[in-house]
């Protein structure tokens, strides 16, 4: 009788217990925000997008800073449309 182990596959923001902030892929952050790929590389180039790194041939992008990033685009939009608040 033989068993086999399946391995379980890691996602994109898999880390390893190190310590590590979590990183997604530059096309799954596309996927999760809605946006194409090219979106990203766009915002980037204009110094408008989030803040990443390479690993071979693929951006990558920490958690922490897709969510800074976030943030900051909501701080400036509710600077432009401060009746959106109330």
């Amino acid at each position: 009788m033989t068993t086999s182990t399946r391995r379980q596959p890691r996602s994109a923001t898999s880390g390893y217990e190190s310590g590590l902030d979590p990183v997604l892929t530059l096309s799954a952050l596309a996927a999760q925000l809605g946006v194409s790929v090219q979106t990203l590389y766009d915002l980037r180039s204009q110094g408008r997008g989030p803040r990443g790194f390479r690993v071979g041939r693929e951006l990558r992008f920490r958690l922490s800073e897709i969510e800074a990033w976030l943030a900051r685009l909501e701080e400036a939009d509710a600077l432009r449309h401060p009746e959106a608040l109330s």
